[in-house]
């Protein structure tokens, strides 16, 4: 590959800002300067979307109404383990309105058709079994009460500490595999490995595996600490539910989809079928949340298309609140073991960490990888576990498994400090060597006034005032299946075509403002269309991958284009292309001044419709930590948390989090405050509120709503203070990352730090309510 060398801005303004050479293909444009430097990128731009949003006129997977278009109700299992001896559909097949029953042979295979009364094992209540579409959602829901399903039941577990005991009801006796979801990305391991219900453990992760000698790091040491964790089941709940439109017709199968992938979904729907790619398209033009249980097609995908295919008509099939909380995914729960030794200037000499935690039927319950690389330890093992219980299926949910270990481990690292009788924030600037989290702590504490931090336990009155921290780390991914295709037309309209897929966190405008800053015009010039399997391959929305991997693309698209349209302004002028620049829409010549022509004039130029290019995501510079995507640097944050406790009736009060955030170049301001924003609500509605219950002697879920599954309203959401750092890594075209991840995994623990600066005693397990608060007191 042919390169150049160029510089390019290297570390934190106001801080450590440099340059650094890099070599750089051929073909990539020249570097953008810092952000103070540039018109549109780093900047407060307004949503694209927006007013569609606002006006009721954007159009989600749940609103599609297709002519002569069916509605479709899934049949689920209404016991936890058992084997079914027949399903009579009789009753439901008759009934006015009906027009398919679809079962299913195989639950690990959802596109098989029960032909020969083969029924599958139940293995949690609201496992799918079968689904029926009908002229209206009522009588497809009469039709789904009317079957009559004989099980044959057989002991079940539920609770994550009764399914690690010998003797335990087993879930499954054979191997079990990981399942592939693309926003999963914690650890894995063989599941067929462990005895009963436990499998594993993972010990290495893609930073590698244990390192050093624990023994003698905690010989080392001169002050251990031993702590033990848990951190509750946590289920999803975006305002849009799990759902698609399926319209089968003979040439394709199109699939509306509510999902954050939807190349996945396009591959996985093609591979159930038997089907080659090119004839299933998968678009998703708005989503109603998603938080990283809706990268695969489900169990409802497949259903709605097989009783398409049987109907020959449009299928709409969306769960409803309860199937989304007992069937669609969740955030696995943990017991985490941690035992630290440090030196007494601070040093850390050992760490070892066990987990145990459940996702339900399925794997992926560990702890993450936060222990592992946020703090240099020369001593490091962790053996994380799998267990196996009668419960619907975790799945990947916002820094999969690393909230969890934060929660341990930043309270961990506090009471070392406590230990050492040093300040926690001070602690955390003599052991991180993270350069970036340093200055968010410092602009931080400032603007959290951190200094008025008093001991634990030593404030007065009934309700306490505390003071916490937490900090994060989480790795910058890249994936090169990322392609952008940027057109200028003759008429001087300028669109972009990726199937990425916007799910609220703004993809459509930065996507738009990378264009128009490279293109010299405004964002509502861009035209942006995306979320269409149609398109060029885009990642999937997990991770925080996706502002890293399709802005360079993008970026390098409209380069492309750009060349191309000056080389003809140029033969008009009988100059030098390399003479031209765009700006505020309009040519110049800067050899002479006389040279002038507006971006839509210049288009006229064309001697065909359009000048195009597709152009995939490159190396980044330097290249990779890991080949497969894994970039250099990390994405970090410090999360200040401010809580009153009522010590008479054990009520916390988050009433201010302060969040300084780094994501590479910062691209739209406000969407990135807004992210945080989302994070720390659900950090604190995590840390407080959220918890899945469970009735251990029937296996359902009794919470499975809106109302008893508590998550804060208007009055408990805290005042949200973002600081967002500029960090430059020259590490691409954008140098721009993600956010989504790291704003949601330090929340818990900062509150639970602040509690136990308020009240003097920690609290080990979450949600923190007033009963836990009452308990630690000694007041119950």
């Amino acid at each position: 590959m042919d390169t150049r060398k160029e510089k390019l801005p290297y570390g934190i303004p106001g801080h450590n800002l440099s340059e650094i050479e890099r070599d750089i293909p051929i073909e990539e444009p020249p570097v953008w300067p810092i952000n103070d430097k540039l018109k549109i990128i780093g900047k407060r731009v307004s949503r694209i979307d927006a007013l569609d949003k606002v006006t009721g006129k954007a159009k989600y997977t749940s609103d599609l109404k297709l002519p002569g278009m069916l509605y479709a109700k899934i049949l689920r299992s209404a016991v936890p383990h058992a084997v079914i001896s027949s399903i009579d559909i009789s009753q439901a097949q008759n009934l006015k309105g009906v027009h398919a029953i679809h079962l299913i042979e195989n639950a690990r295979k959802e596109g098989e058709e029960n032909k020969n009364g083969k029924y599958p094992m139940v293995k949690y209540v609201g496992q799918p079994l079968g689904g029926v579409a009908a002229d209206s959602l009522a009588i497809a829901k009469d039709a789904i009460s009317l079957i009559k399903v004989n099980y044959e039941e057989k002991p079940f577990v539920i609770d994550l500490d009764s399914a690690m005991k010998s003797g335990s009801p087993i879930v499954f006796d054979e191997p079990i595999t990981q399942q592939q979801d693309g926003g999963d990305v914690g650890e894995t391991h063989d599941g067929s490995k462990g005895t009963g219900n436990v499998r594993g453990p993972s010990t290495s992760s893609f930073f590698g595996g244990p390192r050093g000698d624990l023994e003698e790091g905690f010989k080392e040491a001169d002050v251990i600490l031993e702590r033990t964790y848990r951190t509750q089941v946590q289920t999803h709940m975006p305002l849009e539910t799990h759902g698609v439109v399926v319209d089968w017709k003979p040439d394709v199968m199109t699939v509306y989809a509510s999902t954050q992938n939807t190349a996945a979904v396009r591959n996985e729907m093609a591979s159930i079928f038997g089907l080659p790619k090119s004839k299933v398209r998968v678009i998703c033009e708005f989503m109603g949340g998603g938080f990283g249980a809706k990268h695969s097609a489900g169990s409802f995908g497949p259903m709605a298309a097989n009783l398409a295919k049987k109907t020959g008509r449009p299928v709409w099939l969306m769960l409803d609140r309860q199937e989304e909380h007992i069937a669609e995914g969740n955030r696995p729960n943990s017991i985490q073991y941690l035992k630290m030794g440090a030196k007494k200037d601070g040093t850390l000499t050992g760490i070892q960490q066990r987990s145990h935690g459940t996702a339900g039927v399925a794997l992926g319950a560990g702890v993450g990888r936060i222990a592992q690389v946020l703090y240099p330890c020369p001593n490091f093992a962790t053996e994380q576990y799998d267990v196996l219980t009668n419960a619907g299926p975790g799945a990947a949910w916002r820094a999969p498994g690393n909230v969890q270990g934060a929660f341990g481990l930043e309270q961990a690292i506090d009471e070392l400090a406590e230990k050492l009788e040093m300040d926690p924030l001070t602690y955390r600037d003599h052991i991180d060597k993270s350069e970036v989290r340093k200055v968010e702590r410092q602009r931080g504490a400032k603007l959290f006034d951190w200094s008025r931090r008093k001991p634990a336990g030593s404030a007065k009155g009934v309700v306490k005032k505390g003071l916490g921290v937490g900090q994060s780390t989480w790795p910058r991914f890249v994936t090169l299946d990322s392609t952008v295709e940027v057109k200028i037309h003759n008429d001087g309209g300028v669109e972009i075509r990726s199937s990425v897929q916007d799910i609220g966190t703004g993809t459509k405008t930065i996507l738009a403002q990378v264009v128009a800053e490279e293109l010299g015009l405004e964002v509502t010039d861009i035209k942006v269309n995306i979320g269409d399997t149609f398109f060029p391959v885009g990642p999937g929305s997990g991770g925080s991958v996706v502002t890293g991997s399709i802005t360079p693309p993008t970026r390098n698209a409209a380069y492309e284009v750009k060349k191309e349209l000056l080389k003809l302004v140029a033969k008009k002028w009988e100059t030098d292309s390399s003479n031209l620049s765009i700006a505020n829409g309009e040519v110049s010549n800067s050899k002479n001044a006389e040279h002038k022509m507006s971006f839509k004039e210049a288009t006229k130029l064309m001697r065909t419709s359009q000048i195009a290019k597709v152009v995939s995501r490159s190396d980044d510079y330097g290249g990779f930590q890991q080949p497969w995507g894994l970039a250099y640097g990390d994405l970090g944050s410090v999360q200040f948390a401010e809580v009153s406790v009522n010590t008479d009736t054990g009520f916390v009060k988050v009433d201010r989090v302060v969040a300084a955030h780094s994501c590479g170049r910062p691209l739209n301001t406000g969407q990135l405050e807004s992210q945080i924003n989302g994070g720390v609500i659900q950090g604190v509605s995590y840390a407080l509120y959220e918890n899945r219950v469970m009735d251990n002697s029937t296996g359902h879920m009794m919470n499975a709503n809106v109302d008893q599954y508590k998550t804060p309203f208007s009055m408990e959401i805290p005042q949200i203070d973002s600081i967002i750092v500029e960090e430059y890594s020259a590490l691409s075209s954008t140098d721009a990352y993600g956010i989504g991840e790291p704003a949601n995994i330090a929340t818990a623990a900062a509150v639970a730090n602040a509690v136990y600066n308020a009240i003097g005693v920690r609290i080990y397990e979450i949600p923190i309510t007033p009963a836990s608060i009452l308990k630690a007191l000694n007041k119950v």
